[in-house]
């Protein structure tokens, strides 16, 4: 969805195309809209509304359209509905909710027609060139073109060229890619080197600023201040005080003695 609103923003207008560019498969579309909250809701009503201006075509893919939200589901003009079976009184509700929403027909019996439908076979309506639903019609689809057993290699080679597409796809094109674009630079910008060496300017010497005397005294001053601030410095201190205050009484005992002699 995120992908479709980005188209949706981006792709110019086409107006009416008779078939879409590209074409989007929701498969499981009951687990897109399950929990979904309204603003999502809203943008996908107006995304799957307008984007087929742009060539887009949107196609959901479930069991009953019960899984697609009303408003969601009122914005889809083509019906591809296959075989409903009601084994429950829910299944019969759901089919008789999906027979409705079907346009009337007086050909079928359109609840009956759901119930019997084989493999392959399913209920179709699509918009006519005026914009409207066309009657229902009971369809055999039909199977892919494909085999599904290995080709001989004789065949294979006559098979490719008979293919409607081999013209268009038989063509070798080599494009640029970016590894080459990567390796091109680099083989320029090494041609290049000597010539950017050879004019590039000789290196100068790097320029040694006068030292200013009291710029010095200024540093010494710093280192000495960090060293008087340091733990050692600081206990060497105390030791000194210690000693210097002990010498001291020392002294002032020996002259108070000296006094008494």
């Amino acid at each position: 969805m995120w992908m479709l609103a980005r188209l949706y923003n981006t792709l110019p207008e086409v107006g009416d195309a008779d078939k879409p560019k590209l074409v989007f498969f929701f498969d499981e579309a009951h687990l897109l809209f399950e929990d979904a909250g309204k603003p999502f809701l809203q943008q996908v009503e107006q995304v799957v509304r307008l984007v087929r201006s742009k060539g887009v075509g949107v196609f959901f893919v479930t069991q009953t359209p019960k899984d697609v939200p009303a408003d969601v589901l009122a914005q889809l003009g083509n019906r591809v509905q296959h075989a409903l079976r009601a084994f429950t009184p829910d299944d019969e509700k759901a089919l008789r909710a999906t027979a409705n929403t079907f346009p009337r027909s007086e050909h079928y019996d359109i609840p009956k027609t759901l119930t019997s439908l084989g493999i392959g076979e399913a209920l179709v309506t699509v918009l006519s060139p005026r914009g409207t639903p066309t009657p229902v019609v009971a369809t055999l689809v039909a199977p892919p073109a494909s085999l599904m057993t290995p080709i001989p290699a004789a065949d294979l080679q006559a098979r490719v060229s008979s293919s409607p597409l081999h013209a268009e796809y038989a063509k070798t094109i080599d494009r640029e890619s970016a590894r080459e674009v990567l390796e091109a630079r680099a083989r320029a910008a090494e041609a290049d080197a000597p010539a950017r060496e050879s004019d590039a300017p000789a290196p100068r010497a790097p320029k040694r600023a006068a030292k200013n005397p009291a710029d010095g005294g200024a540093d010494v001053a710093k280192q000495i201040g960090k060293a008087l601030g340091s733990p050692m410095a600081r206990t060497v201190g105390r030791e000194l005080v210690r000693g210097l205050f002990g010498v001291l009484g020392v002294s002032t005992t020996t002259r108070r003695r000296r006094r008494l002699w």
